[in-house]
């Protein structure tokens, strides 16, 4: 019969109301009208004057599953994510064993839609065992699900292997996701980026340039090969530099940046031993801060990502030096980028918007991102003017791992549909914290 969700918002504050049905979007009905659509007995969800967007998209993430379910499984990833806002998530393949084989790229297809609050897009390592020394098969890879290949949690050090992959997927039309870092410039046991705060507790320090050597290698590479390279969690002021040259002369590159690194910067972090600041790439300086905010608005860095990446309350309670990189993101993405950013008056609605939905649909040609009729009726509703605290504990992942316990953030997700059906809901009609199916 469809649902009819009235009484929306649009980013740039026009009434809306949007008729769900079969999957898709059938009925858009904007202005004064909207107020007057007839539901035909169809099911009602009253947004309540709320924010009415399509489905958030996160191209970067980490569900764990296979191998470190304890972390994180692909139902509670699911379930973080729809409670996020996002209805389209791309799973890294950094799991155990890596997916660098079609069955096991099938089976993380599978269990996403078997879980079917988000869709679950893995991408296929570039490599082997994410070993770098000999590649997998893309067209296997490709056919079984991936959406793209990447070794994320590791560089791939060979540029000649990188030169190599690039071919190959350029062949497939497929692209190529890269963690840039390069291995011999790690000083080992380092955890935070070379700056002030390494300096003031006489640490090992992650250099910028770790990252951003391997973006101007790659950039070439790319450049060379013509395949669509995208850059990971961007971090410096080199990179983006870089990004930048790549893109005025015409490479194929695309890039991302998380929350955090346009948030926090080392000078931030309270201590040297809470493990929940330790990420990688990790906090930088201020001014790669100021440098990753710039790139976003020159539009040098495409789209907002999370990095999600939980770990259990054990492997964080180890102490920096032995605590694994990473912190959860995707329940608290959009209310940071609103809070700090549009409620603040720097950057518009539309503009946090485009590079949480249709921008990344575009990069990597999904189908979703999309409030027209026609497409998949993925939609989200977001009250921008509740605020609440951070709390861990209410996080529906297993990680409860980030720096952002206790802020106080407005712009909190409400009700998420996936195709059509409602997976998650705030909304008093549906019951608080209410997930569906």
């Amino acid at each position: 019969m469809g649902i009819w969700i009235v009484n929306g918002r649009t980013a740039e504050g026009e009434k809306i109301a949007v008729l769900a049905e079969n999957g898709v979007i059938v009925d858009i009905v904007r202005g004064d009208a909207a107020d007057a659509v007839t539901t035909d007995g169809r099911e009602v969800v009253d947004a309540g004057g709320r924010l009415l967007t399509a489905g958030l998209i996160d191209m970067h993430v980490h569900f764990r599953e296979p191998g470190f379910e304890y972390k994180e499984d692909i139902e509670t990833g699911s379930r973080s994510a729809a409670k996020g806002g996002f209805t389209t998530v791309a799973c890294m393949p950094n799991t155990r064993p890596v997916l660098d084989k079609a069955e096991t790229v099938a089976k993380v297809v599978a269990r996403g839609e078997s879980v079917g609050l988000t869709r679950v897009l893995p991408y296929g390592c570039i490599s082997i065992g994410e070993l770098g020394r000999e590649l997998a098969d893309y067209e296997a890879l490709r056919d079984a699900g991936a959406i793209g290949f990447t070794d994320d949690g590791v560089g791939v050090q060979s540029a000649g292997m990188m030169k190599e992959a690039m071919r190959r997927a350029a062949a497939l039309g497929m692209p190529i996701i890269a963690h840039c870092e390069d291995d011999t410039l790690l000083p080992g046991g380092a955890a935070f980026s070379v700056g002030e705060f390494v300096k003031k507790h006489g640490l090992p320090g992650i250099p910028n340039e770790s990252e951003a050597i391997h973006v101007g290698r790659d950039i070439l590479l790319a450049e060379a090969t013509g395949v669509h390279y995208h850059v990971c969690h961007v971090s410096t002021e080199q990179s983006a530099r870089l990004i930048r040259l790549g893109k005025q002369v015409g490479v194929n590159v695309t890039a991302e940046v998380c929350p955090h690194h346009l948030l926090l910067s080392d000078e931030d972090i309270p201590n040297a031993t809470d493990a929940n600041w330790k990420m990688n790439p990790p906090l930088r300086s201020p001014r790669d801060v100021e440098a990753m905010i710039a790139a976003v608005e020159d539009g040098t860095i495409d789209i907002f990502v999370t990095d999600h990446a939980p770990h259990s309350e054990e492997e964080k309670a180890r102490g920096v030096e032995r605590a694994p990189f990473g912190i959860v993101g995707l329940e608290t993405a959009f209310p940071l980028l609103y809070t700090k950013f549009v409620a603040t008056g720097r950057w518009t609605l539309p503009f946090v918007l485009e590079r949480l939905t249709s921008r990344p649909a575009q990069l990597f040609g999904l189908p979703t991102g999309k409030l027209e009729i026609g497409a998949p009726a993925d939609l989200t509703i977001i009250d921008l003017e509740e605020e609440r605290k951070v709390d861990p504990a209410t996080f529906a992942s297993k990680g409860k791992n980030t720096p952002f316990a206790g802020w106080h953030l407005k712009g909190w997700p409400k009700l998420t549909m996936l195709g059509g059906d409602i997976v998650w809901s705030e909304l008093a009609e549906k019951g608080s914290d209410e997930f569906v199916s």
